[in-house]
């Protein structure tokens, strides 16, 4: 029998990369959060997918919404993962970032930004998947920053020797 807890702890320990994804309000107003739920789904047509719980002050915004953005984020974007992660904030006003031709909030600094339409959108328990059609890519080819167990860094060098 599966718990919880359990469950917690074995996804606890899957690393992964770590995104914020960007959108506007209906207003005009940017929009973000941090998500590691983000996972590629097509080649053709070129689909992602992540997931935001249904709890989320923003989820009506990317649930009905019809595009976002995904930032990759660079390995030294520790202080951005942990601003798009925290409550109350004005994110915005503490990053520097800019509006693309696609009418999304950039962050400045990524290591790789996917701006998409959105393709479908499914309910999954609490949280509702978004899988979204890349219209604009762009790579920096920067380390991306890593998550496991509660701790941020980077890919260690003796990863690569053999």
């Amino acid at each position: 029998m599966a718990d919880q807890q359990t469950f917690k702890g074995i996804m606890g320990n899957y690393p992964t990369g770590v995104t914020v994804v960007t959108a506007v309000t209906g207003d005009g107003e940017p929009v973000g959060l941090t998500v590691n739920s983000f996972t590629s789904v097509s080649m053709d047509p070129m689909l992602i997918s992540w997931s935001i719980d249904k709890n989320v002050s923003t989820h009506d915004v990317f649930a009905k919404g019809d595009r976002f953005a995904v930032h990759v984020l660079a390995h030294d974007q520790g202080d951005t993962c942990m601003l798009f992660a925290t409550k109350g904030t004005d994110r915005f006003s503490q990053i520097t970032w800019k509006t693309s031709a696609e009418n999304n909030p950039v962050i400045e600094g990524y290591s790789g930004l996917l701006e998409c339409r959105v393709y479908k959108t499914v309910d999954a328990g609490d949280h509702t998947m978004l899988i979204g059609e890349v219209v604009h890519a762009d790579n920096n080819e920067t380390e991306p920053l890593l998550y496991h167990q509660r701790t941020f860094g980077q890919i260690p060098e003796s990863f690569y020797n053999k």
